[in-house]
């Protein structure tokens, strides 16, 4: 074999060798995590360092692409590439000894630094990363020792097939101790985690009142959106990657800032303040026109006015700043807040059941008008009176408008381009939103010709979508279907589109549809 073909086959082994070696700095990392921190698996923390600084066109570009599957893309990604440096690690350190190792304890290092500085990170959070990286360091010298010995510089006293099993071997070992420690990770955390059965067995008490749904409020016509959106089917945008697990036991709510009295209180605390069921329709401001990053429900919880009745907020506050346990925050304007003309609430259940974990389990925001980014914070766990001029919350800084009411909207759920259609009479359905203020009319025009007005569904209330259809004589061939809408106090949709930054986006949806 020529010298080329060998140190390029010493390099693939070599990478072999460092992607091991990365696999089990992660994996050792994950079982370190669950015993000592569990808040500190490096994948993660390397994660939420991505989703921090990540530009808003990547954000908005992987909701589009990916919806609530960004966060599998982002960790799969992150994953990935810790993989692609492992392997270079590997191949660094058969160029000179100590270097791959190196670039392990340096990567362990910027682990290290992403974890500790999470807003959870507990005291120990520095050990998975700190201890992972130490063994994958080892693990790719000690190996890429042996491929040195077999591959560049073989020992003439001895067959070189003595290093090449001992490479092999050493490789194996480490790839089964990966694959071990990956999986006994999983299982542990399966084992350990209580918090779902602890949602299971949870029983909220009735609510004070019930939502009245006025009869024919839902159509209940083929690809119409329902009402009431399932909790399965509920949209999820948010910057955590893993679910928080926080305990109703545990759970505290902080009210502080600028407030006369400093609240503290309890799952129990909030719960013996007595429920009420409402509907509110939740927006996030990264739907596109015609999206499905919208849903409605059912929910149960208490005013956040009562709650900040206790602290009495001072002369001058403007600005409620919402935290999330993993840090999140949203600035919220107290007087949406306080106005008794607006059920903002604190959630405990949605469509007659526990908060969902990923939906904020075991309290989040709900306010109707404002995009989720500004309001509807999950896994609450502070509420901090201060100004838009003294605090800037998460996606502020990041282009974002501080405050961000909700737009007016239409769109179109049926018939759809990717629908077959016959010929014939159908209908033409969709929802409309105008929230705090309803919907007073929707108006369709097909192929460009005169607005037709849309039968309304009778609303639940102003803070949840309306549905609405028309019927059509669907003829052959395709065909334009387009949608506004118009408020109650008469005004019309906005018809220019514009992107979803800085506080949502506007426009008339427009959809082809092909007829047969």
């Amino acid at each position: 074999m020529s010298t080329r073909r060998t140190h390029i086959a010493a390099g693939g082994w070599a990478a072999l060798a460092g992607a091991v070696s990365g696999a089990l700095f992660v994996t050792v990392a994950e079982v370190v995590a669950l015993v000592a921190a569990r808040d500190a698996s490096p994948l993660i923390a390397v994660g939420s360092f991505v989703v921090d600084i990540v530009p808003r066109w990547a954000k908005e570009l992987a909701i589009e692409l990916f919806g609530s599957n960004d966060k599998a893309f982002l960790l799969t990604t992150v994953g990935a590439a810790a993989l692609v440096a492992a392997a270079i690690a590997g191949i660094l350190e058969l160029w000179r000894r100590w270097a791959g190792a190196a670039l392990f304890l340096l990567g362990g290092a910027a682990a290290v630094a992403a974890t500790v500085t999470r807003a959870d990170a507990s005291a120990l959070a520095f050990l998975p990363p700190a201890i992972g990286a130490f063994v994958g360091a080892a693990s790719v010298h000690v190996i890429i020792d042996v491929l040195r010995h077999w591959r560049c510089a073989p020992d003439t006293d001895r067959p070189a097939g003595v290093d090449r099993r001992r490479f092999l071997l050493l490789t194996g070992a480490a790839a089964a101790a990966a694959v071990l420690a990956g999986v006994g990770s999983r299982i542990g955390s399966a084992a350990t985690s209580s918090i779902a059965a602890v949602r299971a067995a949870l029983k909220l008490p009735a609510p004070a009142n019930r939502v009245k749904v006025p009869a024919g409020a839902d159509l209940h016509l083929k690809n119409l959106s329902p009402l009431f959106t399932p909790n399965a089917d509920f949209y999820r945008v948010d910057t955590a990657l893993t679910v928080p697990s926080v305990a109703p036991s545990t759970w505290r709510l902080t009210v502080d800032g600028m407030v006369e009295q400093h609240v503290d209180l309890t799952f129990d605390d909030l719960l013996a303040m007595g429920l009420h069921e409402y509907a509110i329709t939740l927006t996030c401001v990264s739907n596109e026109v015609g999206g499905n990053l919208i849903g409605n429900a059912g929910w149960l919880g208490v005013p956040v006015r009562e709650v900040l009745a206790r602290a009495r907020p001072r002369h001058g506050a403007d600005m409620v700043l919402s935290r999330s346990v993993d840090g999140f925050t949203a600035s919220t304007p107290l007087t949406a807040l306080t106005d008794p003309n607006r059920d903002a609430i604190l959630a405990v259940g949605m469509n007659g059941e526990p908060l969902p974990l990923e939906h904020g389990f075991p309290v989040r925001m709900v306010v109707p008008g404002l995009y989720g980014y500004v309001s509807a914070t999950k896994w609450l766990t502070e509420l901090k009176v201060t100004t838009f001029a003294a605090d800037q919350a998460y996606w502020t800084p990041r282009g974002y408008s501080p405050k961000a009411p909700i737009k007016l909207s239409s769109r179109i759920d049926t018939p759809r381009l990717d629908r077959p259609l016959s010929a014939g009479p159908t209908k033409i359905a969709g929802v409309a939103w105008a929230q705090t203020v309803g919907i007073g009319k929707v108006e369709v025009q097909i192929d460009g010709a005169s607005w037709q007005e849309a039968t309304l569904a009778p609303a639940i209330n102003a803070d949840t979508w309306v549905q609405w259809s028309l019927d059509w004589n669907a003829t052959s061939g395709s065909h334009t279907l387009a949608v506004r809408a118009t408020d109650r106090s008469g005004r019309l949709q906005e018809e220019k589109h514009t992107p979803i930054a800085p506080n949502g986006s506007t426009g008339w949806q427009s959809t082809l549809v092909r007829v047969s």
